[in-house]
């Protein structure tokens, strides 16, 4: 091959050689940096198409991807090289002594729940068996609600909240626990 046969990277600059199946319309080098140039000019290049712009929003497409996770269970739980394409993946971080080790442990659950978000949707998400939102959603407005009642039956009575139905004597966090279909 000649020095003709040779292009110039959009990214780097520097002199490649492109790929004999692709020199029509090659425009970057091989390296990881280059690829990763290429991959976002590409993707800003079909977010601009006028038909791509609500692509990701609206009741439609909530449904394309609805459909595409009951179709494919399990995917966002991971596994081999699933996962990581839809969320970032969370890298834990050793505690580097002994003392952050004991206020950890002595950190209250409130404290311990809002620095762990995701740990408690996933929980949720776990309870539920469905990763879709509209679920999470509603099972976390349901908890929300028991949780809100069974405080103020502690701060009121400290009598269990009957179910509505009259339950012989069974509580509502019983039922939701054994039911987490329950509105």
């Amino acid at each position: 091959m000649g020095h003709g046969d040779c292009r110039k990277c959009k990214c780097c600059l520097r002199l490649f050689r492109p790929d004999p199946r692709n020199r029509h319309h090659q425009r970057y080098c091989a390296t990881a940096t280059c690829k990763a140039a290429s991959k976002a000019e590409s993707q800003a290049r079909w977010r601009a198409k006028p038909e791509n712009q609500g692509y990701f929003s609206g009741p439609v497409n909530v449904a394309r991807v609805q459909a595409w996770r009951a179709r494919h269970p399990g995917y966002w739980r991971g596994g081999r090289g699933a996962g990581a394409a839809l969320q970032d993946v969370s890298i834990a971080q050793p505690i580097d002594s002994m003392i952050e080790t004991t206020n950890a442990a002595r950190a209250p659950l409130q404290d311990v729940l809002a620095a762990q978000p995701a740990v408690l949707i996933g929980l949720i998400a776990h309870l539920v068996g469905s990763p879709l939102q509209d679920e999470i959603v509603r099972t976390t407005d349901r908890l929300l609600r028991l949780g809100q009642d069974i405080l103020a039956t502690s701060a009121g009575s400290r009598l269990p909240t009957p179910v509505p139905d009259g339950g012989a004597g069974r509580d509502r966090l019983r039922d939701v626990l054994q039911n987490p279909r329950l509105p």
